[in-house]
């Protein structure tokens, strides 16, 4: 026993010796890795309080390079990087340039002379701060953010009405969800359950319950929402009756994904309506995915099932004139939201108008009136006889209405455009003002006829389209430019406007989507058939009754 003793004491001394060797050289080896490098600390402030605030920043070289902060230690001596803002976000992309500052950050740069970028959400202007390393070891930087508008002042206030996160560990979902929003400088998140067979075992954003996220707002200063997208697909990707967001629901309404094409068992005998009515029931609200994927997304605009349109959230799937449009054309008053999907790729998001306490509530109230925009740079601002977005006016006779329309943001987004039934009728260019962009106008319209007016800048291309083929500029993250406000109706002696053509288009829409189900649905029985078709024959038949009652039979 004492020999096995002395040869154990032994190896734990051997053992001993070479962890701390192992040690010595790693911490010789880190020294000499950073000889080179200079330990940087930034702090974000604005300009005209001093006060902290949380932004980003973007690190470029001599050459016009972006080039990473290295890993540094903290007071404890634990690893810690600063959060990459394209976490998750694997394509090459602008986003992952930049980096997420919520209060000072201390990294190493090259010793060099190296220039800093800073923003702090959709309202400050760039700010560039030029670093001499070349001769440091350390070095402070407090760069000033000038601020050019203020959205909450005017009871506006912003949320991503679409969000899931996927292969991350809790930890990292936890500091993405607190910080991003943040430095993002958005007011409001919501986070919504998804279900898909297999995959779904990889959503991390499913573990959160209504509590974690309270937690979570509380910790990042945003206020956060819960949900679902309740979908169907034929097939694993493409076409099906589409995808809609039930948001603020108290429970989970399953099947949360129908069919056998997403979770590869059951059939296609529920319709998405199903599960809107029971949301709407629970005083949820629900917004359509997607623009215009989805064969149920005209039957539940005419029945009035849905409070808000998403577009942009996780691809383009046309443009405004190929949904908003054409509703406001025909009566449907569907207002625009946004989202990303998955992850936070972009700065999309929906402006609201809030009175008294900012709660998810409070702020899909609002969305649903159409007291909003929707942007992913530019604020807009847009009044027509005083009214804002969301409202109606009336005239007793055909005359003259004052417009009055603002757009401003950081990036040059060329002009804003005034709409009316769907056609630009003023455009005013924008010009540079200090570190930012601006453009208004003020002009007087003479109506003889209702209408809808709309302000937005310059849409998107999209492809095939050859009306929409012109590229726009894009912002820090890589994408295109997009920014435009819901509606505001003028009726003229009672009557709103109203485009038969238009509505011929989507009665025909719907019958084409009711004879694909019914050739390509898998059903049990024709119990399941018809609880799916019924959809459609209540909205043709409402949308026919409409018609003809314009028609003034």
């Amino acid at each position: 026993m004492s020999v096995l003793r002395s040869n154990s004491e032994i190896r734990v001394k051997r053992l001993l010796v070479i962890f701390i060797s192992c040690l010595l050289l790693g911490l010789v080896v880190v020294a000499g890795h950073n000889e080179g490098f200079c330990r940087v600390t930034v702090r974000l402030t604005d300009a005209e309080t001093g006060k902290a605030v949380p932004g980003l920043i973007r690190i470029i070289d001599g050459e016009g390079k972006s080039i990473d902060p290295r890993m540094i230690t903290d007071a404890q001596g634990m690893p810690k990087e600063l959060l990459s803002r394209g976490l998750g976000i694997k394509e090459e992309s602008s986003i992952n340039h930049w980096w997420v500052i919520n209060g000072p950050a201390s990294f190493l740069l090259p010793r060099e002379e190296l220039t800093v970028e800073a923003f702090s959400g959709l309202e400050t202007e760039l700010a560039r701060t030029t670093l001499d390393l070349t001769d440091h070891k350390s070095a402070e930087a407090s760069i000033q953010l000038t601020r050019f508008y203020n959205a909450a002042k005017q009871g506006m206030y912003s949320a991503n009405t679409h969000l899931h996160l996927m292969k991350l560990s809790r930890d990292q979902a936890d500091r993405y969800l607190t910080e991003v929003p943040k430095a993002d400088r958005l007011d409001m998140l919501f986070v919504s359950y998804l279900e898909r067979a297999d995959a779904d075992r990889d959503y991390i954003s499913n573990q959160y319950t209504r509590a974690d996220l309270e937690k979570i707002g509380k910790a990042s200063g945003t206020v956060f929402g819960n949900g679902e997208e309740h979908r169907h697909n034929f097939a694993a990707q493409g076409q099906g009756y589409g995808h809609v967001m039930l948001l603020d629901i108290p429970r989970l309404i399953r099947p949360v994904s129908i069919g056998p094409g997403i979770m590869k068992t059951g059939t296609d005998g529920l319709p998405l309506q199903r599960g809107i009515d029971q949301a709407r029931r629970d005083e949820g609200t629900a917004i359509w995915c997607h623009n215009t994927l989805g064969l149920e997304r005209v039957a539940n605009q005419v029945l009035g099932r849905l409070d808000a349109q998403n577009i942009f959230d996780g691809g383009p799937h046309g443009s405004f004139k190929d949904s908003f449009y054409r509703s406001l054309n025909t009566g449907l008053k569907t207002p625009f939201s946004t989202g990303t999907d998955w992850f936070m790729y972009d700065f999309s998001r929906t402006y609201a108008k809030v009175t008294g306490p900012l709660t998810a509530r409070s702020w899909l109230r609002s969305l649903s009136a159409g007291r909003s925009y929707i942007t992913n740079g530019p604020l807009l601002e847009f009044k027509v006889a005083g009214k804002e977005p969301g409202d109606s006016i009336n005239l007793d006779q055909p005359g003259s209405i004052t417009i009055e329309a603002r757009g401003i943001g950081r990036v040059d987004f060329q002009r804003i455009e005034i709409i009316q039934n769907g056609q630009i009728i003023r455009s005013q260019a924008c010009h540079a003002e200090s570190g930012h962009y601006l453009s208004e106008t003020k002009f007087e319209l003479s109506l003889t006829v209702p209408c809808w007016l709309a302000l937005r800048i310059p849409p998107p291309p999209v492809k095939d389209d050859p009306e929409l083929k012109d590229s726009v500029p894009s912002n820090e993250y890589g994408q295109p430019l997009f920014a435009h406000t819901s509606a505001i109706a003028v009726e003229i002696g009672g009557r709103f406007h109203f485009a038969r053509d238009v509505a011929n288009e989507l009665l025909t829409e719907m019958r084409t989507n009711l004879r694909t189900i019914e050739t390509q649905g898998q059903f049990a029985d024709d119990t399941e058939k018809s609880r799916v078709t019924d959809v459609y024959h209540e909205a043709i038949t409402e949308f026919e009754h409409r018609i003809a009652k314009a028609n003034g039979h």
